[in-house]
């Protein structure tokens, strides 16, 4: 049956909330993608209902978490391209609660847009959908809401939140971290999804420049370098908690290095970095120097291509990198724990 609500008056004041009612017909087929057993309730419910299969917990714990994308969105804008970025909202919110060691569950999103263009909505929700298939987590709602007046006609705001689950005894414990483990890097696929501020200062993103010019260096455009999607981990480290003892995860994020990695580690001891062994492609590189930016800035920064780190004992450290390789992540060492009060040195 056709929907009858509809307001010429909201219209008249920028709102079309049959527009709303198009971007969810379009968005269907991507949400169906990310059904998983659990998952109750399809989308255009006031709630989004899901039930937790808890065979085998003994105490089960939900662990939430939730992001945005930040200014990474202006790339987005200016390259007209909307079908990844979403896929940088579940990254940020499924690499967090990851790193607790549980298995995310379900995801919502929320777009807030100035004008709901339906095609672009479903775009953006295509990417988010995405995310959920690499996350193996349902997509059980979301809102898109529209701001006429407070928002510009072609931009738009997202956001996310996931909840996963994990047994009490199965939560990561950094406390169990001693010196002499080994800390493994997972790469990242680039800059991510934080430090954009930077990198549009740097590169005058809003200027509007040619951001399509091919770069031999990076093999592709520098808006393509800077729009890849973020890695999700979430299904290579579930497959490495269940294979290694892993002490302590890090999703290495806004603040980079030296902010991230000390939260795997505890006090007492120190994340000894070996900054030979750290693969930063080359992105980072064009960065600095293009932005006369500090080595102590781009590692308090940016992820420098590592997108996540595992702690280990020294003894699991190969299994670890096997178990990882197999799943497509060309993991490696990255540094050891060692006794000191600095949480972490970046040693040449």
């Amino acid at each position: 049956m056709e929907n009858i609500s509809k307001s010429e008056a909201y219209a008249a004041a920028g709102v079309d909330i049959t527009a709303g009612y198009r971007s969810v017909e379009l968005m269907k087929e991507s949400v169906a993608r990310t059904r998983i057993p659990g998952t109750v309730s399809g989308i255009g419910g006031f709630g989004g209902l899901f039930m937790p299969d808890l065979t085998g917990m003994e105490k089960p714990v939900l662990v939430s978490g939730t992001d945005g994308v930040g200014t990474k969105l202006k790339l987005a804008f200016l390259m007209d391209k909307h079908d990844t970025i979403g896929i940088d909202c579940v990254a940020m919110c499924v690499n967090d609660i990851i790193c607790a060691g549980a298995k995310p569950l379900f995801f919502l999103d929320y777009i807030a847009c100035g004008k709901n263009v339906p095609e672009k909505i479903a775009s953006i929700v295509s990417g988010v959908a995405e995310g959920c298939v690499q996350a193996g987590c349902a997509l059980i709602g979301g809102e898109t809401a529209e701001h006429p007046g407070l928002m510009p006609e072609d931009e738009y705001d997202l956001a996310g939140y996931c909840t996963g689950i994990v047994d009490e005894k199965k939560i990561l414990d950094m406390d169990r971290v001693e010196a002499g483990d080994v800390i493994i890097a997972l790469p990242s696929t680039g800059v991510h999804s934080n430090g954009f501020s930077l990198v549009r200062k740097i590169f005058r993103i809003d200027e509007d420049p040619d951001l399509s010019a091919y770069s031999e260096d990076l093999g592709m455009s520098l808006g393509e370098a800077l729009l890849m999607p973020t890695r999700i981990y979430v299904k290579p480290v579930l497959a490495l908690l269940e294979a290694v003892d892993v002490k302590s995860l890090a999703h290495i994020t806004g603040g980079g290095f030296y902010e991230n990695i000390p939260r795997s580690i505890p006090d007492g001891l120190c994340a000894e970095v070996e900054k030979s062994a750290i693969r930063t492609p080359v992105l980072f590189d064009i960065i600095a120097k293009e932005g006369g930016v500090s080595e102590r800035d781009m590692f308090n920064t940016y992820n420098m291509g590592v997108g996540m780190t595992a702690v280990v004992k020294a003894a699991d450290a190969d299994r670890a990198l096997t178990v990882l390789r197999d799943q497509g992540i060309d993991a490696y060492c990255l540094g050891t724990v060692r006794p000191g009060e600095d949480k972490i040195t970046i040693r040449n």
